[in-house]
């Protein structure tokens, strides 16, 4: 079985993980979740400025994770870059971002956000209804106690990203 496979099967897996109304292990699920997009997702050359910058998990607004997404990254490395997670207040600095988590806290401000970051080639996720719908490339979506994704095809080809099929087939397909 190769590695793609195995990743692709505990991600699956984790897509039936039921969340047992602990906000706590939904959130160590979510961040489980942001830790490996990475394995299937493309950035462009440009989403880095040079081969050792990190690879950057950012979160907008309140930090629902605590310290599980710092733990879920620990020691971690994308293509040879270690991860670093940062907290931001403001979208302009998210350009730096090459996953960023866009939390609940920042609904009123959604839209604004996702067209400050158009073209940035970053890999948006959250966890508003409608967020995939308006724009943004990954939703996590609670559904019959578990944890499930919306994806938005168009907004990933806008930020220049190619999502795999196996992560495709995995998640609801949503168009703008």
């Amino acid at each position: 079985m190769t590695l793609r496979m195995q990743w692709g099967l505990m991600l699956g897996a984790l897509l039936c993980t039921a969340v047992q109304g602990q906000t706590t292990e939904e959130y160590r699920v979510k961040a489980a979740f942001l830790r490996n997009f990475p394995k299937f997702v493309e950035w462009p050359s440009q989403a880095f400025k040079n081969p050792s910058e990190p690879f950057a998990i950012c979160v907008l607004g309140k930090n629902p994770f605590g310290d599980a997404l710092a733990r879920a990254v620990s020691g971690g490395t994308v293509d040879g870059r270690p991860f670093s997670v940062l907290q931001i207040e403001d979208p302009s600095p998210a350009r730096i971002c090459q996953i960023l988590f866009i939390s609940a806290s920042e609904r009123r401000r959604l839209h604004s956000i996702l067209g400050e970051l158009k073209g940035a080639a970053t890999l948006t996720v959250g966890e508003c209804d409608d967020f995939a719908e308006a724009g943004g490339v990954v939703n996590f979506k609670i559904e019959g106690g578990s944890i499930r994704l919306q994806i938005n095809p168009a907004a990933a080809a806008q930020q220049q990203l190619h999502i795999s099929a196996k992560l495709l087939s995995l998640a609801e397909i949503v168009k703008k």
